[in-house]
């Protein structure tokens, strides 16, 4: 009865992130949301017609598997900042290490903590960063961040998720052969967006969850 009533006394985590959303901005303590996209690197049968007078590149429906990776994406809601970087693989290991460039090479590097937002993937967790650092490494990463996790079943509350809608439409809806081009291109593409930064609005409010969300609410 006493771990039952404990539970009921802890927020969902779903409540938690809308909590971390309703933050005032404050540089010293940013909001980032994080998230993976995987990637299927493709490349042309038969070279594109380029473009000519009255008709655009037209692209032959074949093309070449050149494997897969994983796009690393970070968004700031409240600066409208986005940052994406592909690796090979979606490893604890990648992970780790992009927290750590997160932490300490990032634009975020001098900030007291960084407030951060994902899912609950297996490797989305401070043990892969002992998995990538010595002991002593790993705790001075963690010590960088304060973690938040969206509830199972519930990422669309991770708003890194409109990062990578933005993305896609803007960048990478497209054939791209080889990890190489497409970190080139998602640099151009986040350089481009945040010079010209749009913070984004989060509209799913306390007033609107109490109603989509009503049965997720911890009953006194």
């Amino acid at each position: 009865m006493f771990a039952s009533q404990t539970r009921l006394c802890e927020p969902p985590a779903f409540l938690q992130v809308r909590d971390v959303y309703a933050r005032p901005y404050d540089e010293d303590y940013p909001v980032i949301c994080f998230d993976e996209k995987p990637y299927q690197l493709l490349d042309e049968r038969t070279e594109p017609i380029p473009m000519k007078e009255g008709q655009p590149v037209r692209y032959d429906n074949e093309y070449e598997r050149m494997g897969t990776c994983c796009i690393f994406v970070t968004t700031e809601p409240l600066k409208g900042r986005h940052y994406a970087m592909a690796k090979q693989r979606r490893t604890a290991i990648d992970y780790a290490h992009y927290l750590d460039w997160l932490a300490n090479e990032s634009p975020y590097k001098n900030a007291k903590k960084i407030i951060l937002v994902q899912d609950n993937l297996n490797t989305h967790n401070t043990a892969s960063l002992y998995k990538a650092f010595p002991a002593e490494r790993a705790r001075e990463i963690v010590r960088k961040f304060e973690f938040h996790y969206t509830p199972r079943h519930g990422s669309w509350l991770n708003i890194a998720e409109i990062a990578i809608s933005i993305l896609q439409k803007q960048c990478i809806a497209r054939r791209i052969a080889d990890i190489e081009t497409l970190n080139k291109e998602l640099a151009a593409w986040e350089t481009d967006n945040n010079a010209n930064c749009k913070s984004i609005r989060w509209q799913f409010t306390a007033e609107k969850a109490r109603v989509r969300l009503r049965s997720l609410y911890p009953v006194f």
